[in-house]
Parts: structure tokens; sequence; C-alpha cells
């Protein structure tokens, strides 16, 4: 079980939250001017890497806010959380 670090909360079980997708993802500010496959490709195309990933998640069973994760998904390593809306920190490269 991950113990994933609320920013707002502290380290909580992983079962108090709810995975929310990739974090940073632009949204169209007019989807109704996106064609079929430009609202299909930001609907479901996704980044999946083997490595340092930014996810987004929300502590249902706690403050119930959002934030974000740097995941290394290898290893399912934590490096760092932060609340949502603040850009992704810089990571020194001995954390990667």
């Amino acid at each position: 079980m991950l113990l994933i670090p609320c920013p707002h909360c502290g380290p909580r079980p992983e079962i108090e939250f709810a995975y929310g997708g990739e974090a940073h993802v632009a949204r169209p500010e007019d989807p109704s001017a996106l064609d079929d496959d430009a609202w299909a490709a930001f609907l479901y195309e996704r980044q999946n890497p083997k490595g340092v990933h930014a996810e987004r998640w929300r502590h249902v069973h706690g403050c119930a806010r959002y934030f974000n994760l740097l995941r290394e998904t290898a290893g399912d390593r934590i490096l760092a959380a932060y609340p949502a809306g603040q850009p992704r920190p810089d990571l020194p490269e001995t954390a990667r």
C-alpha cells in the first residue's frame, strides 16, 4: 500500500484517495471548436511513461482537495506532492 503525502493533511494510506489522471493537462478553451479527432485526443491520449509522472489525486476521505504528485512509476516512489494549480516542481538529478 502507498502512503500518500497529502500537502494539506500529511501522509495517509492510499485507500483515502482517488486517482484523477495525468496532471497539468491543458483544457481546450472552446471544446465546440474542436473536430472529433482533436476532441478524442484531448479525452483519451495521455502519457504513460516509465519514470517520473505527474498525477492528479483527490483526498476523498480527508480534506477533499485535489493535489498533484510526482511519482516514479517503475519503483512506485512518490517524489513530491504539491497543491493543484501550482507548477510542477523541479527535481534534483538524484531524485529521478
